[in-house]
């Protein structure tokens, strides 16, 4: 009777993919001639790990999907993950122990698209800042009327449920309004790994893959958490703007953010202030 063959788990995918991102001369191992596959062999990781290529096998194949803390945290010392690395590395560990086959057939519960009557009158006050109530998916729940100027005319608030990474990931517009989009999307696919739950993600990812194709799903299994950089943003007015990003995380049972977009520089402060003196309807709420 033949096999099946094991699913993959978000942990197995990472632990390959970093390990095939790593030249073996950065950790102090010797050249071992040509390989079949980029980066360092599996029995070279095994060993730093201080467990069998069997076993690691398992994990990277997703026959194995509850590793100890004590084989994830040499596994992490053998990869030298940073401590944002090392973060993720657990996270992954913690929501592939949960995945079954199972999950992928029941009934999945959307996002949650309320803003608390309290969260909305924090965000009024906010006012004229750019500001806005995210989630996970990247879902526009919320804005200031400062957050509207700031995107008038780009496209992002256009749908009548505005939502960042499928704009990012499927209008042309984006790549011009994002000075660095290849930042923006790395951090809005990113983003999804920290969804309320895995169903709920790889819901997300299935519907937004039919639009944005294969890039949107590299960049996603890419597993990289990018480094939090200024947002830079070509406004259509003309004006060139350089934001710092603050993110207030919400309840747990809110799954949402407060993101409040700041001036980097004096620059962008002017170009804010000219920008603030437009023409807005106040604070919005999408239902």
């Amino acid at each position: 009777m033949p096999r099946l063959a094991a699913m993959g788990t978000p942990l197995g995918d990472y632990i390959r993919a970093k390990r095939d991102s790593i030249q073996p001369e950065s950790l102090g191992l010797p050249d071992r001639g040509p390989r079949r596959t980029p980066g360092l062999r599996r029995t070279d990781l095994a060993l730093r790990a201080g467990i069998s290529v069997e076993y690691l096998t398992r994990i990277e194949q997703g026959r194995d999907r509850n590793p100890s803390p004590a084989v994830v945290n040499a596994l992490a010392d053998a990869l030298g993950l940073d401590a944002t690395e090392r973060e993720h590395l657990r996270y992954l560990t913690k929501i592939s122990g949960s995945l079954c086959v199972s999950h992928r057939d029941r009934a999945v519960a959307p996002p949650n698209r309320q803003v608390r009557a309290s969260v909305l009158e924090m965000l009024r006050l906010l006012e004229p800042a750019a500001a806005y109530i995210t989630n996970r998916f990247g879902d526009v729940l919320a804005y200031t009327n400062g957050f509207e100027r700031l995107m008038a005319g780009s496209g992002v608030l256009e749908a009548a449920q505005p939502n960042l990474t499928r704009y990012v990931f499927t209008d042309p517009r984006a790549h011009d309004f994002f000075a660095d989009w290849d930042q923006a999307a790395d951090e809005l696919a990113f983003d999804l790994w920290l969804a309320p739950s895995v169903e709920s993600s790889e819901q997300f990812r299935r519907a937004l893959e039919a639009d944005a194709g294969a890039q949107f799903a590299r960049r996603r299994d890419r597993h990289v958490p990018p480094p939090q950089l200024p947002l830079r943003l070509n406004h259509p007015a003309g004006e060139q703007l350089r934001l710092q990003r603050e993110r207030l995380e919400l309840p747990h049972a809110d799954a949402q953010q407060l993101v409040v977009l700041l001036p980097a520089d004096d620059t962008t402060a002017r170009a804010m202030a000219r920008l603030h003196h437009r023409d807005g309807g106040g604070l919005r709420a999408v239902s």
